[in-house]
C-alpha cells in the first residue's frame, strides 16, 4: 500500500496531515470524507459527479501538478459560491503519488452566505 501526505484545512482553519492511499483508486474528497473533516451532508453531496460544488476546495500549492479542469468541474464551478482562482471540485482530484504534500483548504459551504459575520 502507497500512501501520500496530505494537509487539508478545515472549514474552521484547523490543518489535518492525513494519509491517502494511492492505491484505491479515491479522490480528494472521499479523502476529506473518511476523516470526516467536513459536518455529515456537506461534501460530496452528488456523489462525486461534479454536480454540485459542496466539495469546493482551494488548492494551496501543486496547481500545475492537477489534472486539467474538464467542461463539467469548469462549469459547476462557474455557479459555486466562494470561488477563488485556485478552486477545485475535489472529486475531481484523483489521489496520486504526485500529490505527496499537496496543501488544500475546504471552501465555506454554501449555506454559510447566509451566515452573519
Amino acid at each position: 500500500m502507497s500512501d501520500v501526505k496530505i494537509t487539508i484545512i478545515d472549514r474552521e482553519g484547523e490543518a489535518h496531515v492525513v494519509d491517502a492511499p494511492t492505491d484505491m483508486n479515491m479522490n480528494l474528497m472521499e479523502v476529506i470524507r473518511s476523516y470526516e473533516l467536513a459536518p455529515e451532508g456537506t461534501i460530496g453531496i452528488c456523489g462525486g459527479m461534479a454536480m454540485c460544488a459542496s466539495c469546493q476546495c482551494y488548492m494551496l500549492n501543486f496547481e500545475h501538478m492537477l489534472p486539467e479542469k474538464g467542461f463539467e468541474e469548469e462549469d459547476m464551478l462557474d455557479q459555486a459560491f466562494f470561488v477563488e482562482d485556485n478552486s477545485r471540485l475535489s472529486c475531481q482530484i484523483p489521489i496520486t503519488d504526485g500529490l505527496d504534500g499537496l496543501e488544500v483548504r475546504i471552501a465555506r459551504h454554501q449555506n454559510d452566505i447566509f451566515s452573519i459575520e
